[in-house]
């Protein structure tokens, strides 16, 4: 049988599973948003009958997946390495370590990759689109737009104004922003003027905080409380726009303090938190007390009390600290500018680009603190490109970019 021929016959499979298929939405192509609501990382809840290719040798269904895996680098093709995760449970092991983070690969494949930092050489490209009449931001892959835009969706947010706060819901599909969805991935968070943002998630930065806790933090069994009440936030990163007061001329200052990165992530070995997979289901994560119940519990990274950090513990170590390049003033066309490389082409005060603001007690090389992390700028009406790098995941790079576009009279 030709390789051709396998990988037509894991199509047909994967049309053919039916209510099973169904039943598991871990199961389901998560960049198709119109049809499914994926996580083929996170194992089913309940027991799935196997079918005859479970029985396949280990050595032969390790060779498949395996070419398929480096066959494949770019989507719409790129689905046929989840569909072979979504054939049965022991597929779906070995597809899970064959195919391996963004930060080694630089490829994007299961949901959480969203999650885990993205590559040190070079950076994962993508771009914003804006909805004004629906306050919708949708984050696509890729370098420019197209006509299959869907099949490329990573991101979703809202945008909801508040009395006091502006909210940007994130999800992975563009439908559905309830926080007792499965799709719900976190918030952004405004303070009342504007200039303040913080990041929450839905999960913990690493699997060993979950793993670390969850004795200790459930105290309610899972029946007791309804899976629509969300479990946690997670407060993993703030975002801070420099009042400008004497309203001088130029761009926005900003910083971002990410808690749930340490400094040393971009010193020589370092490494970032990287998540391996979702929580199974909302029952799964902890339970609020009866006090809070209908209010969202935090947790705060950037907190070392344990009274406040009740669910996880804090960072160790310093976190990172993140501030955007200085422009320079160009005399002839009367303007600020930076080297955006090509992949920013309209002048707007919302552009940016994102460098490590470190110490020099941190022995960070020179070249690691000049590395753009994340540049965000606009090229069209209402499209912006987004590039992030190490150690900003994609879901990170997306909440910092969307406090741009959050109203900010006293900073301009």
């Amino acid at each position: 049988m030709s390789f051709k021929s396998i990988v037509r016959e894991l199509r047909e499979i994967k049309d053919g599973m039916g209510s099973i298929s169904k039943r598991r939405v871990e199961g389901k192509h998560w960049c198709n948003r119109t049809r499914s609501h994926i996580a083929p990382d996170v194992a089913p809840s309940e027991p799935v009958e196997q079918g005859k290719w479970a029985n396949l040798p280990p050595e032969l269904l390790l060779d498949i997946i395996r070419r398929v895996e480096e066959s494949e680098t770019t989507w719409p093709a790129r689905t046929d390495v989840v569909f072979c995760a979504s054939v049965c449970k022991s597929w779906r092991d070995i597809t899970k370590e064959i195919v391996k983070t963004p930060e080694e690969c630089g490829r994007l494949t299961f949901p959480i990759s969203l999650k885990q930092p993205g590559p040190r050489d070079s950076p994962i490209q993508c771009f914003i689109k804006r909805d004004r009449t629906t306050s919708i931001y949708r984050l696509y892959f890729g370098l420019m737009p197209s006509e299959n835009e869907n099949e490329k969706l990573l991101f979703a947010a809202k945008k909801i104004r508040r009395a006091t706060s502006t909210e940007f819901v994130i999800s992975l599909v563009a439908d559905d922003f309830s926080r007792a969805s499965n799709t719900y991935v976190g918030k952004l968070r405004s303070n009342f003027l504007g200039t303040k943002f913080t990041i929450y998630d839905s999960q913990p930065p690493s699997d060993a905080t979950v793993k670390q806790n969850t004795r200790s933090s459930r105290r309610f069994h899972a029946k007791q409380v309804s899976p629509r009440v969300p479990a946690c936030s997670y407060s993993i990163a703030t975002v801070t726009y420099e009042l400008n007061v004497l309203r001088t001329r130029g761009p926005r200052r900003m910083h971002s303090v990410m808690h749930s990165i340490p400094v040393s992530s971009v010193q020589e070995g370092g490494s970032a938190p990287t998540p391996t997979s979702y929580p199974h289901s909302l029952d799964e994560k902890f339970s609020p007390s009866p006090e809070s119940k209908g209010k969202e519990p935090v947790t705060d990274f950037s907190s070392p009390d344990p009274v406040t950090s009740p669910v996880s513990a804090p960072l160790s170590g310093e976190p990172l600290n993140l501030k955007n390049k200085s422009p320079r003033w160009h005399e002839q066309l009367q303007c600020w500018c930076l080297n955006f490389k090509g992949r920013v082409t309209v002048a707007s005060v919302k552009n940016f680009q994102l460098v490590a603001a470190v110490d020099p007690s941190h022995n960070v090389p020179t070249a690691e603190q000049e590395k753009v992390i994340l540049q965000f700028g606009k090229i069209g009406k209402d499209i912006f490109t987004m590039d992030y790098r190490y150690p900003l995941s994609a879901f990170q790079a997306f909440a910092i970019c969307l406090s741009s576009f959050d109203t900010k009279p006293a900073c301009e």
